[in-house]
């Protein structure tokens, strides 16, 4: 499956921009062995800093600025959160150059960014790069991107929206707007890469990719794990895992085999019998943390695939044969992408936040769920892990100061002994770790929620669906949101979803099956509605409302206005799903179609919905069917916005290369 672990390149992943500021640089970055690092920035041919640190001196580990994790023989992250003397200069391009020199053995050369990454930056620029913007002027988002959807990759289209930026100047002016829309000008560079949900698909794993997992694991020599709660299936550690006859596209049967630990198979495999909404297959979810570890870097790098070949494991079934190489197209066309993709995340600042399918499938969606899940060590372990690999890969770099040095500390531990008491007690940390959420300082202010964690969970029934957010957390973010005039919000479920594909998923809840359709949206749980509609009216909150959300597998855009005494704000919904991914076509049309005619203006149907005093205003996508305001496809969503943080520009980047606008047609508005 693998060739000599001696080709393993230097930088396994990376570097991934991620929260930026004028006095401080986040940057991410996976490698095969520790390093020194040297990092230039420069504006317009001067140099305006030069840093150089040692992650092994602890002097340039102060305030965890400069930290290394080792978390195998060939595997270590490197964690940059360099403070800057000098501020950075707004609305001009920032070039950096990186240099790595390997530690073992002393005196190796400076390897830069040509030595490891040849393809990294654009035509016509010497380095790679960003743009630190005084004002939002256009951002990218989007979410559900699973490594074998057969569609293509939104990514791979944020980067070929990013060459043309970079050929053209930075940005474009506001009072230029309807010049640049008619002769398609490019965007201003965009401020930011919003990933609302689903960056990597832990429970729904191609067998390709998992073969692929496995080879990179044994590479990077991540260390066996001891594993609880599968003992008489005869998994006791990973090494077991892989070779067990069951460890391809039978991993259900490896859970105990007891009466009451049924829910347990319902709650991680229970993805496989949804009847409506989704096809997905949990036959292959990751356990291991070495195996989630390894898919963060097989769905970012091209260089994590060097020497993987993808053949099929011994002892498929017939059947599994024929699904594993339909599955091998799928996957190897992700792994010709990457090379744009990881460009992209080199040049934008990255913003991320998990959904479920970043942990598991449904992932604390009712209280009864919460309860059988961490009630066994078998799932409290698959979620644990899934969370350890989720701070190293995404969490760290939205908000670094929220992890202290004794949390980090806890994380080496872990990986150093996987499945020892270190392991579990930092997966007992991050359970009660109540700090995923977070904010940036752009203009308007990007505020990101985490609405996984901070449940509002129903008093009446455990198997109703929890709020999205609880009582605490809805009021933190009210104060977050007091003062400012506008705000750029993130929810990575749609706060203002399809009224029909939401009546679905009422009527399966009263039937006592919520699992089955993912029944996960604002307005299932009263309370969390009504407190999350008072924000929206409260007289001090912002004007105006763009919201980024995912999760859905298709793509819609709604202007929304609340009704009351006083006006409320303006609030724009917007939804981006997948980056790849895309719902049933045939289904999507029906309900589509369905939903237009049962929540007409008219329809007495609207008087049972939670958003009866609502005007809402669905937008059309140019270039579909008449009439159809769902769009399908995979793709990146691109907002452009105005000096008063208002969307004048809504657009989908599709991987097919189409970019359809979002349209409002008068006259189509209704209270909803």
């Amino acid at each position: 499956m693998t060739d000599n672990d001696d080709t393993l390149p230097l930088v396994l992943a990376g570097p991934i921009l991620r929260r930026i500021t004028r006095d401080r640089l986040t940057l991410w970055m996976a490698l095969r062995e520790p390093v020194r690092l040297r990092l230039e920035l420069d504006c317009e041919q001067s140099v305006l800093h030069r840093l150089q640190c040692d992650p092994a001196a602890a002097e340039d580990r102060g305030a965890g600025t400069c930290r290394l994790i080792r978390a195998g023989r060939q595997l270590h992250y490197l964690l940059l959160d360099l403070p800057l003397t000098r501020p950075l200069p707004e609305d001009r391009w920032i070039g950096y150059r990186l240099a790595l020199q390997p530690l073992d053995p002393p005196e190796q050369p400076w390897q830069d960014w040509r030595d490891w990454a040849p393809d990294l930056c654009y035509p016509g620029r010497s380095s790679p790069g960003f743009v630190l913007v005084s004002r939002v002027e256009s951002l990218l988002h989007g979410s559900c991107r699973k490594p074998h959807h057969p569609g293509g990759d939104g990514l791979v289209q944020a980067d070929r929206l990013l060459a043309r930026c970079s050929a053209a100047r930075p940005g474009v002016e506001t009072d230029a707007r309807e010049a640049a829309a008619a002769a398609d000008i490019p965007p201003a560079w965009p401020a930011l890469l919003v990933m609302s949900g689903d960056q990597v698909y832990m429970d729904d794993v191609a067998g390709p990719m998992l073969r692929a997992i496995h080879a990179l694991v044994h590479r990077l020599g991540l260390p066996d794990e001891a594993l609880e709660g599968a003992e008489e299936s005869g998994v006791y550690d990973a090494q077991s895992l892989y070779r067990h006859p069951h460890g391809y596209y039978r991993r259900e049967r490896l859970l105990p085999r007891h009466r009451r630990n049924l829910a347990l198979l319902e709650i991680l495999f229970g993805g496989v019998e949804k009847p409506v909404f989704t096809t997905n297959s949990a036959h292959n979810h990751l356990i291991t943390l070495g195996e989630m570890l390894a898919m963060y870097l097989l769905v970012w790098s091209p260089a994590a695939w060097t020497g993987i070949r993808l053949d099929p494991p011994p002892g498929l079934t017939a059947a599994e044969c024929e699904l594993f190489g339909q599955e091998r197209h799928a996957i190897e066309a992700l792994r010709a992408d990457l090379p744009a993709v990881r460009r992209t995340l080199a040049h934008l600042p990255v913003a991320m936040i998990f959904d479920d399918h970043d942990i598991t499938d449904d992932w604390n969606l009712s209280r009864e769920w919460e309860e059988v899940a961490y009630g066994h060590p078998f799932s409290t372990r698959v979620i644990g892990n899934a969370l350890l690999a989720y701070l190293v890969n995404q969490a760290w770099g939205n908000r670094p100061e929220a992890f202290p040095d004794d949390l980090m500390d806890r994380l080496q531990q872990a990986l150093a002994v996987p499945g020892g008491p270190s392991h579990a007690d930092c997966i007992r940390r991050l359970l009660s770790f109540g700090d995923w959420h977070y904010d940036w300082p752009t203009s308007p202010p990007l505020v990101v929620m985490d609405s996984r964690t901070h449940r509002w969970r129903s008093e009446s029934a455990a198997r109703k669906p929890s709020g999205l957010l609880d009582w605490e957390a809805l009021t933190a973010l009210q104060q977050t949101l007091l003062g400012h005039r506008a705000v750029l919000l993130v929810s990575p479920a749609p706060i203002f979803g399809v009224k029909l594909i939401e009546a679905i998923q009422r009527l399966f809840t009263w039937f006592g099956l919520p699992l089955m359709v993912d029944a996960e949206n604002w307005m299932a749980h009263p309370g969390a509605a009504h407190a999350m509609l008072n924000i929206f009216r409260h007289p001090r909150t912002p004007q105006t409302f763009v919201v980024l959300s995912g999760d859905v597998h298709y793509s819609f855009v709604y202007d929304v206005e609340l009704r009351g005494r006083v006006r409320g704000p303006d609030i724009w919904q917007i939804c981006s799903s997948g980056v790849r991914n895309a719902f049933p076509p045939r289904l999507l049309a029906v309900l589509d179609h369905a939903n237009r005619w049962l929540y007409s203006p008219r329809s007495p149907f609207n008087w049972f919905t939670r958003r009866r005093r609502m005007r809402v205003v669905p937008r059309k996508p140019q270039g579909t069917p008449r009439g159809r305001r769902l769009l399908n496809g995979s793709g990146i969503g691109l907002v452009e916005l105005d000096a008063e943080g208002v969307p004048w520009r809504i657009r989908e980047l599709l991987a097919d290369g189409r970019m359809p606008a979002f349209v409002r047609r008068e006259g189509e508005s209704h209270w909803s």
